[in-house]
């Protein structure tokens, strides 16, 4: 064999090498990334989910789709790197890339798993096959709300929008999507309306519309009996989740985490996820933080209470269901007196139908000052400090008692600042007395907490506290506004 001949035989045999090499470099890099990220972790963003690729210095990680690219960017991109570094023993350019194939690898995997799950629990198997059937579970609910009768407003509009998208294009543009604000104000209207749209969408589409406390009690009722692969199957092949109320979740551990796979997995093909509550993601207590991640990793938004106009149509058409008609200035009177939310609204309109039925008045102004008397002139219960301390104890995870104790720590200082705050602006009293009340001799400490907690608003400064969850932190003027629609509600 000439030296040629010696010399390619050589390179064939580092190339070799190096493929070989190449090969169980990525293995290797995989296996440390699972124990970084943890096995739960890795089986539901990485296992049949990624295709590792090690090339000229570049990691080259494969994806099915946008959205399990974008996680595992936004969420996983330290632990790949970390992993690429140790098992290379130097940094690498890890660079993002979607691979259709994984897509459908992705997809075959899940319905093979969906289906053992639905055999082991005793379930025809024949609901799994074509994909489009209904989802094995409880009757669905009759769903009133519907997006072609939702009044949008000023305050609304936006949700509004996002619903319709969502509808449109399900799992695309907007996901997941999180829809916060007050009691009463639209929000299960807008649930029920997505859920509505999807069944009349005439696509097959799987969805499940429930509640954070349904969802609790069925996983419970799971547990007890022995059911769980039949609970996973039924929320884990859904095509659309939408679930109100979902802060009823917090300070519930095990219903925790197991959302947190119900949500990983439906997220993790590019299913549509939609959520409301009565708070922020943040706002939410004892929420754990892989929860409250999810949660805002996609659209976030606050619907407000409705303006006057808006609270005018709401009304009106309200009486146009009836088969009622109202006049302009009895619309106008109603809507100004009642502010506080759409509920209440609604039900001073069938308390004013109610009376003209039963004197067989015609509606008019009188009969509307008559009915609705214990409604004029209404924006809230008269408050006491004993509310507002509870209110604030319930949204920090205290008690009244440790707003009237000595202790320091900045959740309890925070919190008492903020009740001293609420009784000065929500109460006549003044600020010996409130200093009295919440068992502070010197009413100087009720006036310099006022001023700081102005002062915050005013600068839309933050707040950090710590709850059982761990560290959270929001705007002041969004803690406020949370705890003073608690006390109104």
């Amino acid at each position: 064999m000439d030296q040629h001949q010696t010399h390619r035989s050589h390179a064939a045999r580092r190339e070799r090498r190096v493929i070989t090499r190449t090969e169980s470099v990525e293995q290797r890099i995989l296996a440390r990334l699972s124990e970084i990220v943890g096995p739960n972790n890795y089986k539901v963003w990485f296992h049949n989910s990624t295709h590792m690729i090690v090339a000229d210095g570049f990691l080259k990680v494969g994806v099915p789709n946008v959205f399990v690219g974008s996680w595992i960017e936004n969420h996983y991109a330290e632990a790949i790197s970390t992993a690429a570094r140790e098992v290379l023993g130097k940094d690498v350019h890890v660079n993002y890339a979607i691979e259709p194939s994984l897509f459908g690898q992705l997809r075959k995997t899940q319905l093979n798993s969906q289906a053992e799950s639905v055999q082991k629990a005793g379930l025809r198997g024949r609901e799994l096959r074509t994909g489009y059937a209904p989802v094995a579970g409880p009757p669905r609910p009759r769903l009133r709300g519907r997006l072609d009768d939702f009044v949008v407003g000023p305050g609304s509009a936006l949700a509004h929008t996002i619903a319709r998208r969502v509808v449109e294009q399900p799992g695309e543009v907007y996901n997941p999507v999180f829809l916060h604000g007050g009691v009463g104000i639209g929000k299960t209207h807008l649930l029920q309306g997505i859920a509505n749209a999807l069944d009349g969408a005439a696509r097959g589409l799987r969805w499940r519309y429930t509640s954070g406390e349904a969802f609790t009690n069925e996983f419970l009722i799971a547990l007890k009996h022995g059911t769980l692969e039949q609970f996973r199957a039924t929320y884990r092949e859904l095509d659309a989740l939408l679930i109100d109320d979902v802060h009823f979740l917090a300070n519930k551990r095990a219903t925790q985490d197991e959302f947190l796979h119900t949500f990983n997995t439906i997220f993790s093909i590019g299913r549509q996820i939609v959520l409301a509550s009565d708070a922020h993601p943040h706002m939410i207590g004892q929420l754990s933080e892989s929860l409250c991640s999810r949660f805002v990793s996609g659209v976030v938004v606050r619907i407000d209470a409705p303006d006057l106009a808006t609270r005018c149509e709401i009304l009106r058409r309200r009486a146009r269901t009836m088969g009622r008609s109202i006049p302009d200035d009895v619309i106008q009177y109603v809507a100004e007196k009642i502010r506080t939310n759409v509920r209440e609204l609604e039900g001073a309109l069938l308390k004013l139908v109610a009376a003209a039925d039963v004197t067989g008045s015609p509606i008019g102004m009188a009969i509307a000052r008559q009915a609705l008397d214990d409604h004029l002139d209404r924006t809230g219960p008269i408050l006491t400090v004993n509310d507002i301390e509870n209110a604030v104890a319930t949204f920090f995870g205290l008690t009244p008692a440790d707003l009237h104790s000595s202790r320091k720590s900045r959740t309890i200082a925070l919190a008492r600042n903020i009740a001293m705050y609420l009784a000065r602006t929500h109460t006549p009293m003044s600020f010996p007395e409130i200093a009295r009340v919440m068992g502070n001799k010197n009413h100087t400490t009720v006036l310099l907490a006022h001023r700081k907690i102005a002062g915050m608003l005013a600068a839309d400064g933050p707040a950090a506290w710590v709850s059982a969850a761990g560290p959270k932190s929001a705007p002041v003027r969004s803690i406020v506004t949370q705890i003073e629609e608690q006390i109104r509600s």
